[in-house]
């Protein structure tokens, strides 16, 4: 399957995305999480676009995109979906189906609620839009919310280390040889960039206006019932299965699928979520 490497200008900055299958087939909007960018969806995009149009974008500040300093640039959630909203926008994607992951979430929540006709379903692995997701993982940051101070900022920098990195690929994983470390080196090599532990640290901020939009993001699911497949790695300690679960309470049709894995499903369980996503993606074209 041929993957296309592609670069397009919005507001200024030069925004990167891969592109895979026919642009007449339904699309599939991969949005990437942290600390991570679009490379994580390669294999996925060589599984599904024999069938399916797949965009992967990276956000400024992540893989091959623009990465301003955060002086520069406004580097909130709200701006991520902006970026991407223009994105999308320049792509004539007017129906498409979201696929969101970590970050991936706040972003396609985003973009939902401001063009719910769009959305055809929901594809979330790892993608948290419930309080009951937040693990214990989160008690730092959210000192950091409730006091960005110096102090609470440079207590989070331990998060952008090589040792956390190999963390969030590893932990949860029955198997932890079944990780490619080269993903692990390839995201701290970008995370390593000059100023990049401040547009980090930026959104880690930010990432605090998101748990408040949750009941926003929960009534939108209540109101247009976009079919959901959750395919979530069961072993996740940074948002637990609870936030899996919950998605039924909103959407009772929700499929709910639980993987032997960590936060990166697609790294250990490739096959397994390849399979449960063509064919949610199936039903939603009938």
């Amino acid at each position: 399957m041929t993957i296309r490497h592609r670069t397009a200008d919005i507001d200024g900055l030069q925004v990167f995305y891969r592109e895979a299958g026919d642009p007449a087939a339904p699309t599939l909007l991969l949005l990437h999480g942290f600390p991570t960018s679009s490379v994580a969806y390669r294999g996925l995009m060589e599984e599904l676009g024999d069938e399916f149009h797949l965009i992967a974008p990276d956000y400024p500040g992540f893989g091959l995109s623009s990465a301003p300093s955060a002086g520069e640039w406004a580097y909130t959630f709200d701006h991520l979906a902006d970026i991407v909203g223009k994105l999308v926008d320049r792509l004539g994607l007017t129906r498409h189906a979201l696929y969101v992951h970590d970050y991936g979430a706040p972003v396609g929540f985003r973009l939902a609620l401001r063009n719910p006709e769009r959305i055809t379903g929901i594809v979330t692995q790892n993608g948290n839009a419930y309080d009951e997701g937040l693990t214990p993982f989160w008690e730092p940051v959210r000192a950091y919310w409730a006091d960005p101070s110096a102090e609470h900022g440079d207590a989070l920098r331990g998060l952008l280390t090589r040792e956390a990195t190999h963390w969030q690929y590893t932990h949860g994983v029955p198997d932890p040889s079944l990780v490619d470390p080269a993903l692990e080196l390839h995201d701290q090599a970008l995370l390593d960039r000059p100023g990049n532990q401040e547009i980090q640290l930026a959104l880690f901020l930010d990432y605090g206006t998101n748990p408040g939009q949750y009941p926003d993001w929960q009534q939108y699911l209540r109101e247009h019932r976009p079919p959901v497949l959750a395919v979530w790695g069961r072993g996740d300690e940074i948002f637990g299965p609870e936030g899996a679960r919950a998605f039924a309470r909103d959407v009772p049709e929700a499929r709910i699928q639980l993987l032997d894995a960590g936060h990166f499903p697609l790294t250990t369980r490739l096959t397994q979520s390849a399979g449960l996503i063509r064919g949610f993606l199936r039903e939603l074209a009938d």
